[in-house]
């Protein structure tokens, strides 16, 4: 039976929208289902609106990306969690929706099964790391196999050799680059070939 992955992340202005895309897209080439679900916005249209490019993305993946629901985590057999860091923290919009997950983690649902995670920060020493391992905090006390890339493949240097997991620093604004998206892909291939392992 193939891999049955649920990417599920929280985008405000599509970085982390792009590297989930890629990340979805390199699980998928290993024969895994994917659902790729983003989380609800809970930011009020004010705030939206007062910045253009977070509108533009709102209103661009409103109905281009399911919206995730706890369903996605009772089908998937591993995950992959995205989130812009939040002071070195994961948003709040991504730790809402994992706050709804309590039945889920009595019941035993997560247990045993792989997870990874991804980020993206506007500097490139902007929390991203400390995100990553916030998130993968919950991961724990799911009982999960955390995943990482790790320094599994010369690629992974490109990207700026985050073992933890691919983050991108936006700078300026700019999208993920051609190293970080590729990073990505891998990171969900990797995924896909440990979930698979996992299930023989």
């Amino acid at each position: 039976m193939s891999a049955r992955i649920a990417v599920i992340y929280y985008s405000a202005t599509g970085n982390v929208h792009e590297l989930a895309q890629a990340l979805a897209e390199g699980a998928g080439s290993r024969g895994a289902e994917v659902r790729l679900r983003r989380v609800e916005e809970l930011a009020p249209d004010s705030a939206i609106d007062a910045n253009p490019v977070w509108r533009a993305h709102v209103d661009a993946t409103k109905d281009q990306v399911p919206q995730a629901e706890l369903a996605d985590l009772e089908w998937a057999t591993a995950y992959a969690f995205g989130t812009p860091t939040r002071f070195g923290n994961v948003s709040a919009q991504l730790k809402q929706f994992i706050d709804q997950t309590g039945g889920l983690w009595q019941s035993g649902a997560f247990v045993g099964k792989p997870v990874t995670s991804f980020t993206s920060a506007i500097n490139r020493h902007g929390g991203q790391e400390s995100t990553i391992l916030s998130l993968n905090n919950v991961f724990y006390h799911w009982g999960c196999v955390i995943v990482p890339p790790g320094y599994s493949d010369p690629l992974l240097y490109a990207a700026g050799g985050n073992p933890y997991g691919t983050s991108w620093p936006s700078g300026g604004g700019e999208g993920p680059d051609r190293a970080a998206l590729d990073a990505a892909a891998y990171q969900g291939r990797h995924l896909a070939d440990i979930a698979n392992r996992l299930a023989d």
